[in-house]
């Protein structure tokens, strides 16, 4: 753990949520402290083995008030002893994340939210003239860009003829059962849909290594799988994404695995599975020496996304996945 000499205070908004201890560890592990946190489920034992001091909230009135508390504490007293909230950390659903990156900012701090920051691209615009208002920043979490291997591909792609462009296929099938349908995940109101809930990491790292979108092709479209062609400025991407646990491939089922991941560039499999378990942490090292990823850096995957859910499809018809021609519909 790195040792700080003033640690800084973190809140955390979803201390229940799936990606929750992720946020615990990186503030842990950067020698600093969590210091309250929020989730109307109460079922919270991880914090214990973080930050068992942390207050816990489950009415957001009553967080907020908190945070307003240690603020004023803090201006008035203006000692060590007294300390503020610097940074709201956010792992709410998807829906939630305008509102407590607003609530954030309200009190005098800084916003790390999980992806999607917003569903839509007119909320950036308007957290943009609220980042000016306050003078915080709101900061979102794009861990797949700090992978040594996607690293190394972009550096590869940068360096490439400039009329160069790339044929890649993207697959990701991560199963999920009828839960999934009846939680906020299957609304898609609340959570974007498919192209957002599973899709974002991979549409920013697309765009971050091969450019800005031309074109966006949308081909099947239903609450549980999607795909399409995006043309970007050096690459023609054919994606496919499934909750469906039948679109595995036979080696997967054989192997009794619910998760199939593939990006190939020009037929060549990028291999990337491995090293992901401290990426969080090394997002929140980044953005705490100034290298974070802000509204700017996330624009792209929402529009992205938000087209796609919007798209009427096509059909099966021009270039488009070839796992289309082989799934149920």
């Amino acid at each position: 753990m790195e040792k700080k000499i003033n640690p800084l205070n973190f809140a955390l908004i979803g201390a229940a949520g799936y990606i929750a201890p992720r946020h615990m560890k990186a503030i842990r592990d950067t020698g600093n402290n969590l210091v309250a946190a929020l989730d109307p489920y109460d079922g919270v034992g991880i914090i214990d083995s973080y930050f068992p001091d942390a207050n816990f909230f489950i009415e957001p009135e009553r967080f907020d008030r908190h945070l307003d508390k240690l603020r004023r504490l803090a201006d008035s007293s203006g000692s060590e002893e007294h300390r503020k909230v610097d940074y709201v950390s956010i792992c709410s659903p998807n829906y939630m994340h305008d509102s407590h990156i607003r609530l954030a900012m309200r009190n005098d701090t800084f916003a790390i939210c999980e992806k999607p920051i917003v569903l839509n691209p007119w909320n950036l615009d308007a957290l943009h003239e609220i980042e000016k208002e306050t003078g915080k920043k709101v900061f979102t979490i794009l861990q797949v860009r700090l992978h040594p291997v996607i690293k190394a591909l972009r550096e590869k792609i940068l360096k490439s003829e400039d009329d160069k462009v790339y044929n890649v296929d993207l697959t990701y099938i991560t199963s999920r059962g009828k839960w999934y349908y009846r939680s906020w995940k299957g609304n898609i109101e609340k959570s974007g849909g498919i192209a957002t809930n599973i899709g974002i990491h991979f549409f920013d790292l697309l765009t971050w290594i091969f450019g800005e979108v031309k074109e966006n092709t949308v081909h099947l479209l239903q609450p549980e799988k999607a795909a399409g062609v995006l043309h970007l400025k050096k690459a023609r991407v054919r994606w496919f994404l499934s909750l469906d646990y039948q679109d595995n491939p036979s080696a997967v089922k054989e192997k009794e695995m619910r998760t199939f991941r593939s990006l190939k560039v020009e037929n060549e499999e990028i291999e990337f599975s491995d090293g992901f378990t401290d990426l969080h942490t090394e997002s929140y090292r980044q953005l705490l020496a100034g290298n974070g990823f802000g509204i700017k850096e996330t624009r792209s995957s929402v529009e992205i996304a938000h087209q796609i859910r919007n798209s009427t499809p096509i059909g099966i018809k021009g270039d488009y996945h070839p796992l289309l021609k082989t799934i149920r519909r």
